[in-house]
């Protein structure tokens, strides 16, 4: 039987301080077209449905045609809380700045994490796709990140990026203050912590790392 994957995008496009965001096209779009081939049954939901904001700095770099036709299927997707109770083999979690508005504090999202996780199944995230892991708590109360080998957007490359003041609280850190045991590399290089079944990538350069790591995962 075809295993069955869940990849949440944020609705937010925009930051507290205004700057306009969204998804990192190539994070969703990278790990989607690995799934693709393997003949993975995909659903494709964001935390408030509807047409998925895409970060305009992530279309300008001479992107593949396969990468810019899976905007397609960020048209009109599923509001999460309406797919939340079908059974996954896996969830995926893909970046962009957005996910910093609308991911830590979504209850959904968290109970969807945790019932994948305890199903003996599953959880993956890039980039700021992390961030929704933070305040997953897993039925034993305990974060689902604790002593867990864990990685996503490093502080230093969020202050790189001049938006350590835009967003609520930086990644690294709110891993870490859950008891992960972050693993960070140089800015920018392809970076991907393996935990089980728990995987996370730091950044969009780490994206087809990631997806490989979960292909292999699925089996």
């Amino acid at each position: 039987m075809s295993k069955h994957v869940l990849i949440v995008t944020t609705s937010a496009n925009q930051l507290s301080n205004g700057h306009a965001t969204g998804l990192w096209l190539e994070e969703f779009a990278v790990p989607y077209l690995l799934f693709e081939k393997e003949g993975y049954k995909v659903t494709v939901a964001s935390i408030e449905g509807g047409d998925v904001p895409i970060d305009a700095n992530s279309l300008e770099d001479g992107l593949s045609e396969d990468i810019l036709n899976t905007r397609e299927l960020l048209k009109d997707t599923a509001r999460l809380d309406q797919v939340a109770d079908e059974s996954y083999d896996a969830i995926f979690l893909p970046g962009g700045h957005g996910t910093v508005v609308d991911f830590p504090g979504n209850e959904t999202l968290q109970r969807v994490i945790r019932n994948v996780y305890e199903s003996g199944n599953i959880v993956g995230a890039v980039c700021h796709g992390p961030i929704g892991l933070v305040n997953v708590k897993l039925s034993n109360d305990e974060p689902l990140v604790k002593d867990k080998q864990v990685t996503g957007f490093t502080d230093a490359e969020e202050k790189e990026m001049q938006l350590d003041s835009a967003v609520p609280f930086l990644l690294e850190t709110g891993l870490r203050n859950q008891g992960g045991q972050f693993k960070g590399a140089d800015n920018w290089a392809v970076n991907v912590a393996v935990d089980e079944r728990l995987v996370t990538g730091q950044n969009p350069q780490s994206s087809e790392a990631v997806g490989k790591e979960l292909v292999k995962l699925l089996g």
